[in-house]
């Protein structure tokens, strides 16, 4: 196989008509959020369907508030612990939310997760 060359974007990448398209988010730099200590990278956006995938980071001891969100959240963790008011995630670790779940989320130690948006 060969290394990722062609059709490569640096993001957020959009819904493809044709083929296959791929992103080097390592090229990507870490963009600030509303919520100190959180980072995000915006890898795929689909305007239309509201579907969105995210690389997170949370800088260790990071905490956002009671929250919620208007679609169903996916999350993977990646690297680190991540935990919210039930539970702390380790890599590999996967929650799903419901739309409008209330919850925390942080990190005592610092990670990575994957986070995917969809109604």
């Amino acid at each position: 196989m060969k290394p990722l060359e062609t059709n490569v974007a640096y993001g957020p990448l959009r819904r493809p008509i044709i083929g296959s398209h791929g992103l080097h988010s390592d090229n990507m730099e870490w963009q600030p959020t509303e919520s100190p200590g959180f980072w995000v990278k915006a890898l795929f956006d689909d305007e239309p369907s509201g579907a969105r995938t995210t690389l997170m980071r949370i800088d260790p001891g990071a905490f956002a508030e009671l929250h919620s969100h208007d679609q169903v959240e996916e999350i993977l963790v990646l690297d680190g612990e991540f935990c919210d008011q039930h539970a702390t995630y380790r890599p590999g670790d996967y929650c799903v939310r419901a739309i409008g779940a209330a919850h925390t989320a942080g990190s005592e130690e610092g990670c990575t997760v994957l986070l995917i948006y969809r109604s």
